[in-house]
């Protein structure tokens, strides 16, 4: 949530007056992420998020800001776009694509209990019901499409060890998506990117979970290892936690179910999830751009979690 476009607080108002939304009183760029522009935006009324695309075009935003008002409909705790009086949702602003939602109530978690993890994991599995019945289809942004091409990019600018590690995971990853067991797994719309940052918790209660922009139809596993390699391991060695996985994959299983691929899989699906965030990580290091406020992620956490699930790293 880097700032790359500046906007006046001018600008601003206008944009809100357009929506029919009540006079800002305050703006804030918000910093902690890296693909779009961000702002807190204060009303008398209410606090808003906007939003404004960098990457992201018209053509795929749909996807995102319609699956946010189908789970907002269903009562979860997620951000609901604005529409404007012809009841669209998507909008543009300094000649890029934008969207105002709500602001969420509560904070991120960055020292999670198992009782977090347990909220997090019945959300995830209440996600992926609901998202059952969501008629639009999009792949994964950052699935392993995007992995072949990055990779590409990306090995020439490594040394030897990280090299090596891509292209041994490329080929186990490309031949698991080949296998029987992977092509039985269930799939639909998933978040692809609940991280702790993006789950907001209330005097101990899920308040909200935020920044669907990565999402699209993968499998539901996909989804579960990506919460499993940052809610459920330990500070520094990232470490697999295995009270916080239990309480995770208990919590998610008491509204749906793990299949016997999905129970199979599970191990492996964790080292694809680590591989997608090691690879958009390094991307962000070697190509990074330009951003008013900008904090990439350090890679080598999920290096060291890939590392350690390939059973490379004592």
């Amino acid at each position: 949530m880097a700032v790359f476009t500046e906007l006046s607080f001018h600008e601003v108002t206008s944009f809100f007056r357009a929506l029919g939304l009540a006079a800002p009183r305050s703006l804030r760029g918000i910093t902690g992420g890296i693909e779009n522009t961000n702002y807190f935006v204060d009303t008398d009324d209410e606090a808003y998020v906007l939003t404004l695309f960098e990457r992201l075009t018209s053509e795929h935003l749909p996807f995102y800001l319609h699956f946010m008002k189908h789970l907002a409909v269903r009562g979860m705790p997620v951000p609901d776009p604005v529409a404007d009086a012809r009841g669209v949702i998507l909008h543009m602003l300094k000649e890029r694509p934008a969207v105002v939602v709500n602001r969420l109530p509560g904070a991120s978690e960055t020292e999670p209990t198992a009782a977090h993890c347990r909220s997090v994991g019945e959300f995830l599995a209440r996600l992926h019901v609901a998202g059952s019945e969501y008629q639009r289809q999009q792949a994964n942004p950052r699935g392993l499409q995007w992995w072949n091409e990055v990779a590409k990019v990306l090995g020439g600018r490594l040394p030897a060890g990280p090299r090596s590690l891509l292209s041994t995971e490329l080929v186990f990853q490309n031949e698991l998506a080949l296998s029987s067991s992977y092509r039985q797994l269930p799939t639909g719309p998933i978040h692809a990117d609940l991280f702790r940052d993006n789950v907001l918790f209330e005097r101990g209660r899920l308040s909200g979970v935020i920044d669907f922009y990565f999402a699209g139809c993968d499998t539901f596993l996909f989804d579960i290892a990506v919460c499993l390699n940052d809610w459920c391991v330990d500070g520094l060695t990232r470490r697999a936690n295995v009270e916080r996985a239990a309480a995770f994959l208990d919590a998610y299983e008491s509204v749906r179910p793990l299949t016997s691929s999905e129970h199979k899989l599970l191990p492996a699906m964790q080292r694809a999830a680590a591989f997608r965030f090691w690879l958009s990580r390094l991307w962000d290091v070697h190509l990074p751009r330009q951003a008013a406020l900008l904090k990439p992620h350090d890679p080598g956490d999920f290096e060291r979690i890939l590392l350690m699930l390939r059973g490379e790293f004592a």
